[in-house]
């Protein structure tokens, strides 16, 4: 398949991904991730071993669309949990006693 990443088309087949990520000690994955094999790499670490650029050359959304076409499962940013509301000491009493605090 050819693709287009930081504005180098690169061909690109899903053995030859494999193939380059054979023996490849994943990262710690902090955002985005392709599963390559039964490993998880971040798609950064990816981009820069199947094109063997520099990570600051190619964007994550590339390389993550890249992946998506050849069949990898790739994973996005883990969603964040809903922000919890801070109750104020005052409101924290009422609702102790039962009562709504209207401040």
């Amino acid at each position: 398949m050819r693709c287009v990443i930081a504005r180098f088309p690169f061909d690109l087949t899903k053995s030859g991904v494999l193939e380059s990520m054979k023996g490849v000690k994943p990262e710690q994955v902090i955002g985005e991730s392709v599963i390559i094999g039964r490993r998880t790499y971040p798609v950064k670490q990816v981009g820069q071993v199947i094109t063997r650029q520099d990570r600051r050359d190619f964007s994550a959304g590339e390389v993550l669309r890249a992946m998506t076409q050849l069949g990898f499962t790739c994973r996005g940013l883990p969603q964040a949990a809903a922000p919890t509301r801070v109750l104020s000491p005052l409101q924290k009493a009422a609702a102790m006693l039962g009562h709504p605090a209207t401040v």
